[in-house]
């Protein structure tokens, strides 16, 4: 039978972990606005990230650099089971920061990480991070973890060539007021950067998505952190710009593979 397991703490509030046990479900291709580690704990499984693909088994880790479209799913009818961690840029960036000299967030260099030190270090942190210890010890215990990524998959070298300004003018504007439903052409008129459609595949190059599916994923960003507050369901497809609740279900799901009830009770319980 499957069983979700979901951390957040507003203490905490830049780690949010995951563990599902016993799951058959599926993703659809998406993104987080976060760094993601994941790891199987029972089961494979085959992560699509970017167009490639990796075979991720017990003993490994997957690492996932933010605003990078991934699925996980079984090629089998087996259940697997999983842990996830969603941890902000903005806190993994203070972290390097007390690593490196850098003024912006460095991704990692890989997405599979196959180290068993590693993969053990991973699921102590979060069996810390799901069971009941001292939030300090929560903190620490992420702090550990995410340092030892970072000094073996972020390799010094040449800068990222930057994403082009107004890209990352439309990705705020993209993320407020989500309860408007704006079109690219009045979002590219404000910008200043017409046609609209060199805009649009501007920024597919620069993320690898549309626009639109962006401004989808920080809807389901928001519908989750308005979730675990324990607001109504309905009100909250509204205030993330959903048409109905049957449409929030739908994406939430599709994101997910939970539905936004079943979601907010490992919050109220």
């Amino acid at each position: 039978m499957n069983q979700e397991r979901f951390f957040k703490d507003h203490r905490l509030p830049f780690a949010e972990g995951r563990y599902s046990q016993n799951s058959r479900r599926s993703f659809k291709p998406h993104i987080h606005l976060s760094f993601g580690i994941g790891a199987v704990d029972q089961g494979n499984v085959f992560y699509q990230v970017e167009g490639g693909s990796v075979h991720l088994k017990p003993g490994a880790l997957t690492l996932i650099n933010p605003e990078t479209l991934h699925s996980c799913n079984p090629q089998t009818t087996d259940a697997r089971s999983y842990y996830m961690l969603y941890l902000q840029t903005d806190w993994c960036l203070k972290v390097q920061r007390s690593l490196w000299h850098t003024d912006t967030f460095r991704p990692v260099d890989t997405v599979l990480l196959q180290d068993e030190s590693y993969y053990r270090l991973f699921v102590d942190t979060m069996g810390c991070l799901l069971g009941d210890t001292l939030l300090m010890e929560k903190e620490q215990a992420l702090v550990r973890l995410v340092e030892s990524v970072f000094k073996s998959c972020c390799h010094s070298g040449p800068a990222a060539a930057d994403v082009p300004r107004h890209i990352e003018h439309l990705k705020a504007q993209l993320n407020d007021h989500l309860e408007e439903d704006l079109t690219l052409e009045q979002m590219a008129s404000e910008l200043g950067a017409n046609p609209s459609y060199t805009l649009l595949r501007q920024f597919k190059n620069a993320t690898g998505i549309t626009p639109h599916a962006y401004r989808m994923n920080c809807r389901i960003d928001l519908a989750r952190t308005i979730l675990q507050r324990g607001e109504d369901i309905g009100d909250t497809a509204l205030i993330c710009g959903f048409f109905d609740q049957s449409h929030f279900h739908r994406a939430f799901k599709a994101m997910t593979t939970v539905t936004p009830r079943e979601y907010q009770l490992n919050f109220l319980q």
